[in-house]
């Protein structure tokens, strides 16, 4: 996977840039994000359709190149790597990811006659505004607040853990070695980005 993403807000900022910079177990780890995860499989083939249609909602990637999300949540649930808590009204995490695929798909039979990834974009939007739209009451059993809270920290964390979507919010990375030095309100280091495109972001979506 290579490219630039659609949205330079700031320039031609490149994180990898700075990776002479970090330590060598940091620099390792990030520069393994730039693939495609470590392969480990928890869904079907059904469920990562549904989740790949999911997720580029969820994070407004239509179009490639987009930064890979499905890879490492999926690797994430197959280790069952959590954040080390769930809602008291769901069931844990991994439970809680396949029966929410397939409600997505059994709204979306029931509205439009097929499965959530066969669904138009608009389509797959009107399905999650009525998840959405639930608020806290029950969305086939479910919290519907609290299935979207779950969706969101997964997918999130993906993301932005990932250097493309670094270089679109200007993070440098990691500071660890050299450290920050001018400390205080809108003071830079060098090695900080500049805002060249400000009507660029945040995407409004």
């Amino acid at each position: 996977m290579s490219g630039a993403l659609p949205y330079r807000r700031f320039g031609d900022f490149d994180v990898m840039s700075q990776a002479e910079h970090w330590d060598p177990v940091t620099r390792e780890l990030v520069e393994s994000r730039l693939g495609r995860g470590d392969g480990r499989i928890f869904f079907t083939d059904a469920e990562r359709e549904t989740a790949a249609a999911l997720f580029d909602q969820l994070m407004g990637q239509h179009s490639e190149p987009r930064i890979p999300v499905l890879e490492p949540v999926e690797s994430r649930l197959a280790a069952n790597r959590t954040d080390g808590w769930h809602h008291q009204d769901l069931p844990p995490d991994r439970v809680t990811w396949r029966k929410s695929l397939a409600n997505l798909d059994a709204d979306a039979d029931s509205a439009f006659g097929g499965r959530f990834s066969e669904c138009t974009l608009d389509e797959q939007v009107e399905i999650l505004r009525g998840v959405q739209g639930l608020s806290s009451q029950l969305w086939h059993g479910l919290r519907a607040t609290e299935v979207w809270n779950l969706w969101m920290r997964y997918v999130c964390a993906a993301f932005y853990s990932h250097p493309w979507a670094w270089n679109e919010i200007g993070f440098p990375g990691p500071a660890y070695p050299r450290g920050y030095k001018n400390a205080g309100i809108g003071k830079k280091e060098p090695f900080e980005a500049e805002e060249t495109h400000p009507e660029q972001g945040p995407v409004p979506y």
